[in-house]
């Protein structure tokens, strides 16, 4: 495969040659590493903004409706929907590509569905690699839509240049259930569905709980709360206004960047724990990991002793001490 060919083709804007590339990323290719090279100094104008909530509370609809708003302002758009993995296949079920198939024929928005392959925090593994694709293809805008989350699964804020927390009213207690978790991480609150009876309510509890979250210091970003109705566009604009400000602060206050440059950090260490761990598998069997095991059982080494010797040895670097 010829890479640089295929880069050019992403970023003429050819579907084809971004999915392509997008495939090499989740298979972990031998090619990747040629592939992010060629990437690396094309990447880095997107505004990524991620989607996130509870399921059920209209993401995909909401991330079609955003898909509208700024192809109306002449934007391209990519989104990635990440969706629960196949059982039986492992791939992705597609559910949100359904839900967009409204924007499938326009040239200017790139939709791809990504299995979470077993991987927690509603993300996809290789999410922050399939951003890089989008961004070094020329979109504007790249939508992350996660899965359904809970408390824990805050993925998304890493990735995000702004993340947006979606919720609905009929759901439960769903701002005491979230609280712990997703209500920490949002930039943007999204009530959807506020033509349903308690979304007023549902908006003052949410404004309560975020007045008794950290200290704001004067000037410090104000999440706001806006309520939609994603299925008829309706609040869509108002969204895109918050997001678009939250962008600005971001950028006037500097912490766009410092998001991003924690984002490639994460990204970095990542891969390296993924191939440290990659070669500590391939001692399974190996000789010296069972004598540091029969060394631990006769009490002679205790594991984190062991754990350094194994480290020592697999990065060739000596022990402390």
């Amino acid at each position: 495969m010829d890479v640089p060919e295929l880069v050019e083709q992403a970023r003429q804007g050819r579907p084809r040659a971004v999915a392509r590339l997008i495939s090499l990323v989740e298979g972990a290719s031998p090619q990747l590493r040629e592939v992010m090279a060629a990437l690396a100094p094309l990447a880095g104008g997107a505004y990524v903004v991620g989607l996130t909530g509870s399921p059920g509370v209209g993401k995909s609809t909401s991330t079609s409706a955003l898909v509208s708003a700024y192809r109306r302002a002449g934007k391209r758009v990519g989104v990635l929907a990440v969706d629960p993995s196949s059982p039986f296949s492992g791939g992705a079920l597609l559910g949100d590509r359904v839900r967009m198939s409204d924007h499938a024929s326009d040239p200017g928005v790139y939709i791809r569905s990504m299995a979470t392959r077993g991987h927690l925090g509603g993300l996809a593994w290789a999410a922050p690699q399939a951003i890089r694709v989008l961004d070094a293809a020329g979109c504007d805008v790249i939508l992350v839509e996660t899965v359904g989350v809970g408390q824990s699964e805050v993925d998304i804020a890493g990735q995000a240049d702004t993340t947006m927390v979606l919720l609905a009213p009929g759901m439960g207690d769903g701002i005491q259930a979230a609280k712990a978790g997703i209500l920490e991480i949002g930039d943007v609150y999204v009530v959807n569905k506020a033509d349903r009876d308690g979304a007023d309510a549902t908006a003052r509890e949410l404004n309560h709980m975020l007045g008794l979250g950290e200290a704001r210091a004067p000037g410090d970003w104000r999440p706001p709360i806006v309520k939609t109705v994603a299925a008829r566009g309706q609040g869509t604009d108002e969204v895109v206004e918050a997001l678009e400000k939250h962008r600005a602060w971001s950028e006037e206050h500097g912490t766009l960047a410092e998001r991003r440059r924690t984002r490639a950090a994460r990204e970095v260490e990542t891969i390296a724990v993924t191939r440290l761990r990659e070669r500590i598998g391939d001692l399974r069997g190996d000789r010296r990991l069972s004598v540091l095991a029969e060394r631990i059982v006769a009490g002679e080494l205790d594991p984190y002793a062991a754990a350094d010797e194994l480290v020592a040895g697999v990065t060739g670097e000596g022990t402390e001490g």
